[in-house]
């Protein structure tokens, strides 16, 4: 893929990634050959920011859970309403690596 195309999407997302994962990412896709961009623009990538105000404010139902793509995790929180309130908490302040890490598995997903 181009260089400048790479560049401009990770520095339009650079925030939805851990920062040790942009050059890596950077790597892979510069690997690829441009027929993937049209899939690299399709992928949703959720703002980790986002996320945690949805964590703090409704976290105890597990939407933030299900924002991200672990039905599962959500549905556990749903039931015990938060892990009884410890697991809300634990999320406050795991969500956001939680949320850069799913962004990386989806962009790997669709590029495979």
């Amino acid at each position: 893929m181009d260089a400048q195309k790479v560049d401009m999407f990770l520095v339009a997302n650079a925030k939805c990634f851990e920062s040790y994962h942009v050059n890596i990412l950077r790597d892979k896709l510069l690997s690829l050959d441009d027929s993937n961009w049209v899939k690299l623009q399709s992928v949703s990538l959720k703002d980790p920011t986002t996320v945690l105000l949805v964590s703090i404010f409704a976290g105890g139902l597990g939407i933030d859970r299900f924002m991200i793509g672990d039905t599962g995790l959500g549905i556990g929180k749903l039931l015990t309403c938060g892990g009884f309130g410890i697991w809300t908490i634990v999320d406050w302040f795991s969500i956001q690596s939680a949320t850069k890490e799913k962004n990386l598995y989806n962009i790997q997903e669709v590029l495979r």
